[in-house]
């Protein structure tokens, strides 16, 4: 998991002098980005509060000295809720086991109101597929069980799938892009559940394997993820271009469901192809869409192929 120390340097050094109006006089640096004192000085704090910042040994952090830290280094409304979830992370210790999670009914409810003819997938709070109907399951992994989402130990894993499995990498044409915003929503997803022994196990394990996951992880990027553009060189059906749109739940921010819609007359009829072969083509989705096992009525909680279990 980051630290709140790792990520203001690595803010730090992404924003030059020249950015924010200091003089350099010419004189070499030995920082790619502004210095220390320089960071301290613009956000009002003395030199060696804001060093004890990046050791980890400041204790906590006022909410107006985290914006003033966040206005200097110009991080946008996502990168700031980062770097406060960060600075509330500083004072808390050790990790949990988190609950299994489980789609609410009412996510089960809008998934089934999409119907098969618009592929869809809901996901958990650390990329695990809890559901997908037909289609959205034959565009992003045929080659995986449709039953795969039933059994939580054994669910695929998104961000598994996107760094370890190479059909997943083979399948997007723009595989950099995707991977640099699922690594950037995962720091947003770790800055705001720091106890989550399972997404720190998931992190450590990406860290290990992935080189690429590494390289982007070392950045310090963090950004959400709402819309995008998914370039697939899909196995059945060719060339696939789609937008996907991702819906949260209001009560359950955790849970997300990503929706895809084609860009142009091609990806619409392969999305079409896909409904038919997937075998169901519009039946009644309570016969087509898989997850866990079904919740109690009293639990209220609440891009991506290749097969990898949870863990």
């Amino acid at each position: 998991m980051e630290c709140l120390g790792t990520f203001l340097k690595s803010r730090r050094d992404r924003v030059t002098p020249a950015e924010i109006g200091l003089p350099t006089y010419g004189t070499p640096r030995r920082v790619p980005g502004l210095r220390r004192e320089e960071l301290a000085q613009l956000a009002g704090v003395s030199v060696g509060y804001y060093t004890r910042l990046e050791q980890g040994q400041a204790g906590s952090v006022s909410g107006q000295v985290l914006d003033a830290l966040a206005r200097v280094l110009r991080l946008d409304q996502v990168e700031t809720a980062h770097l406060h979830n960060l600075a509330r992370q500083s004072v808390r210790r050790g990790l949990s086991e988190p609950p299994r999670e489980e789609p609410h009914p009412r996510v089960m409810k809008l998934l089934e109101s999409l119907g098969e003819a618009t592929p869809a997938v809901v996901l958990g709070r650390r990329g695990d597929v809890l559901a997908w109907n037909r289609t959205g399951h034959a565009l992003v992994a045929e080659h995986l069980p449709f039953e795969a989402p039933r059994n939580p130990p054994d669910r695929p894993s998104i961000p598994r799938m996107f760094f370890l499995d190479p059909h997943t990498r083979a399948m997007y044409r723009n595989w950099p892009a995707l991977a640099e915003i699922h690594v950037a929503y995962l720091r947003l997803t770790a800055g705001r559940y720091p106890t989550d022994a399972r997404l720190a196990g998931l992190i450590g394990e990406l860290l290990m394997n992935s080189p690429h996951f590494g390289a982007m992880w070392a950045t310090g990027d963090v950004s959400d993820c709402t819309t995008g553009t998914m370039l697939l060189r899909h196995p059945t059906v060719g060339a696939v271009s789609v937008d996907y749109q991702v819906w949260l739940q209001p009560d359950s921010p955790d849970h997300r469901v990503e929706i895809y819609t084609p860009n142009d007359r091609a990806s619409a009829d392969a999305l079409r192809l896909l409904n038919q072969q997937s075998g169901r083509g519009d039946e009644p989705e309570s016969t087509t869409v898989r997850t866990g096992p079904k919740p109690s009525a009293e639990r209220t909680g609440c891009a991506c192929s290749g097969y990898a279990p949870h863990g």
